[in-house]
C-alpha cells in the first residue's frame, strides 16, 4: 500500500483519488479552499440555486466508468442524470431560430433544413460524418492513452478529412475551424453553430485547427446531459464515493511545496509548516501553481509539451425570475453575436469589448433550483479574456439585453441577479486570470495539447484540466483514470482497452 498525496480537490483529482483508493492505496487530498469540486460550485440565495461552473455534462460514460470501477452503486444510483432534449436552441444574428434534437442526426438534418433552407441539413450532416472520422482517429491518443512521447506526431497531423476547395487555380483544404465553416458549410448560420462549440471553450475559430470538429461531434454522438439539482450534485457524488473508499480530505490545507528525496517526490509541505510524507504526489493544480510548488525545470524538460498559456475565461450571470418556467422552454439557448468578426477581435485581439457577445442561456426544468413553481432560475454565460480585474458591470447589462432575445419578458420578471467573474474562477480553481482550460486537440502545432500526466520528477503526476487530456468535465475524469493507471501499473500503462 502506497501513501499518495493529492493536491487539490477538483474533478480530475477526485477521480484519481477514488480509483487509487480502490486499488488499495492510502490517499489524502489537500485542498486549499473549504470545499471540493474545483469549478463545480453552487450559489444559493432566497431559495434559488445555481451552478456557477459547467451546467451540462457531455460524455457521461466517463463518470459511469468511474462509478463502476470504484463501487457497486452505478452513477445513476447516486445522481439523477437526464438527457436534455432539445440539445440546444439557437438564435442567429438574422433572427432565424432552430431547435436541435438530442443525439439524432436525422432530426438535426430535418430541423436545419426547415429553419435554414433545403440543403443546410445535408451539409451539416455530411460535416458530422467527417467529424466522426476525426474523432475515430484521435480518440485513443488524445483521451484514453497517456500522452505519447512522440507527441509531435499529434501536433503535426491534421485528422479532419477536409473537403478539397477549389478557388481559381488552387485547390485547398480547410486547416482551421473557420475555413471548415466558410468552405464546407457555406452558410453564416451553420458557421456560427459550428464555431459556438469552440467559442464556448474560449477558442478562436480563425486559428483553431479543423480537428476541433470533434467538439460538436462529441455532443451529437453522445448527447447532452443534465444532473437534477445542478452539476454540483455530480461533484458531491464523486466526493462521497471517495469518502466511502476511505480517501481522507484536509480542507483549508494550502500546499506550499512538493518535497523530493533521492531524486523523486516524497511528500508535500503545507503553509503551516507541516510535512506530509508520501510515495506519490498527484498535483491537480494550474501550471502556475505547480511551478511555485516544484521548480519548472525539474517538472518539464526540453521537447515536452509546454503548459497552455492563460487565455479565456467566463462571466456568468445568475438570474432569479418571478413567474413559472414556460412549458416547452429549451434547457439551453445560444444567442449568437450579430457581428462575428467584432466579437472575435474583442476576445482574441486588441479591439474593445464587444457590446453584444454570444450568450448561452440555461433554463433548467428543475424544481430543486427554485423556491416554488412560480419562480425560475436562469444562468447566462459568455466568454471573456482571462483578465480578473476588468469591471463587468457594462458586460452584465449587455448580456441581459442579449438574453432578452431568448427570454423576451426577462427584465419584467427579474427579481435580482448575481455575477461570477474571472476573479471568482481564479479563487475557486487557482488558475491565473480565472482561465478555463481547453480540451486537448490534435494538429495546430501542438498548441492545444497539454503536458503529460507524468513529469520528469519520478513519483510526481499531474491531473485535471491543465494536464493531458485537457479541460472539460469528461476530460478531467479521463485524466484521473490515466494517472491512476500510471501509478498502479507503472510506466508501461497504455490506457483503457
Amino acid at each position: 500500500m502506497a501513501r499518495i498525496a493529492v493536491i487539490g480537490a477538483g474533478m480530475g483529482a477526485l477521480a484519481a483519488a477514488a480509483r487509487l483508493a480502490v486499488a488499495g492505496h492510502r490517499v489524502v487530498v489537500y485542498e486549499r479552499t473549504d470545499t471540493y469540486g474545483g469549478a463545480l460550485r453552487r450559489f444559493e440565495r432566497d431559495g434559488f440555486s445555481f451552478d456557477t461552473g459547467p451546467g451540462l455534462l457531455p460524455l457521461p460514460a466517463v463518470y459511469r466508468d468511474l462509478f463502476v470501477k470504484t463501487g457497486k452503486e452505478p452513477l445513476e444510483a447516486c445522481v439523477d442524470l437526464v438527457q436534455v432534449d432539445p440539445s440546444s436552441r439557437h438564435v442567429f444574428a438574422d433572427g432565424t431560430r432552430v431547435s436541435l434534437p438530442n443525439a439524432s442526426r436525422a432530426g438535426v438534418v430535418a430541423a436545419l433544413d426547415e429553419a435554414l433552407g433545403s440543403g443546410a441539413g445535408k451539409r451539416w450532416g455530411d460535416f458530422l460524418v467527417r467529424a466522426r472520422e476525426a474523432w475515430d482517429r484521435t480518440r485513443r491518443p488524445l483521451l484514453e492513452e497517456p500522452l505519447w512521447p512522440n507527441w509531435q506526431v499529434l501536433a503535426e497531423r491534421e485528422p479532419y478529412p477536409a473537403v478539397p476547395h477549389k478557388r481559381l487555380l488552387r485547390t485547398r483544404r480547410a486547416g482551421t475551424l473557420a475555413e471548415v465553416g466558410a468552405w464546407e458549410l457555406r452558410d453564416a448560420r451553420l458557421t456560427a453553430l459550428l464555431e459556438s462549440h469552440a467559442l464556448a471553450y474560449g477558442l478562436d475559430p480563425r486559428t483553431t485547427p479543423a480537428s476541433a470538429a470533434v467538439l460538436p461531434y462529441l455532443e451529437h454522438a453522445f448527447g447532452t446531459w443534465y444532473v437534477r439539482g445542478g452539476l454540483r450534485e455530480l461533484a458531491r457524488a464523486v466526493y462521497e464515493r471517495c469518502v466511502a473508499r476511505k480517501v481522507e480530505f484536509r480542507f483549508g490545507a494550502d500546499v506550499t511545496g512538493v518535497l523530493e528525496k533521492d531524486g523523486r517526490a516524497s511528500g508535500v509541505e503545507l503553509a503551516d509548516g507541516t510535512v506530509a510524507e508520501a510515495d506519490f504526489v498527484v498535483a491537480g493544480v494550474a501550471p502556475g501553481t505547480l511551478d511555485r510548488l516544484s521548480a519548472p525545470a525539474r517538472v518539464r524538460g526540453d521537447g515536452e509539451v509546454p503548459p497552455q498559456p492563460a487565455s479565456a475565461s467566463r462571466v456568468t450571470v445568475l438570474l432569479a425570475l418571478r413567474g413559472a418556467r414556460p412549458e416547452g422552454t429549451a434547457h439551453r439557448t445560444v444567442v449568437h453575436a450579430a457581428d462575428r468578426e467584432a466579437e472575435l477581435d474583442a476576445l482574441f485581439g486588441t479591439a474593445a469589448r464587444h457590446p453584444r457577445p454570444t450568450v448561452t442561456v440555461l433554463r433548467p426544468d428543475d424544481p430543486r433550483l427554485v423556491p416554488d413553481p412560480d419562480h425560475e432560475a436562469v444562468t447566462l454565460t459568455t466568454v471573456v479574456p482571462a483578465r480578473p480585474d476588468e469591471p463587468c458591470d457594462d458586460l452584465t447589462e449587455n448580456m441581459i439585453t442579449v438574453a432578452e432575445r431568448a427570454v423576451p419578458d426577462l427584465r419584467d420578471r427579474l427579481l435580482w441577479h448575481d455575477v461570477r467573474t474571472p476573479a471568482d474562477i481564479a479563487e475557486a480553481t487557482g488558475a491565473e486570470g480565472g482561465a478555463v482550460p481547453v480540451p486537448a486537440l490534435a494538429a495546430g502545432g501542438g498548441r492545444l495539447l497539454h503536458p503529460s500526466n507524468s513529469t520528469r520528477v519520478p513519483g510526481l503526476f499531474t491531473v485535471g484540466g491543465w494536464a493531458h487530456p485537457g479541460g472539460g468535465l469528461p476530460h478531467a475524469g479521463m485524466s484521473g483514470a490515466l494517472v491512476a493507471g500510471l501509478i498502479v501499473e507503472g510506466p508501461e500503462f497504455r490506457g483503457s482497452q
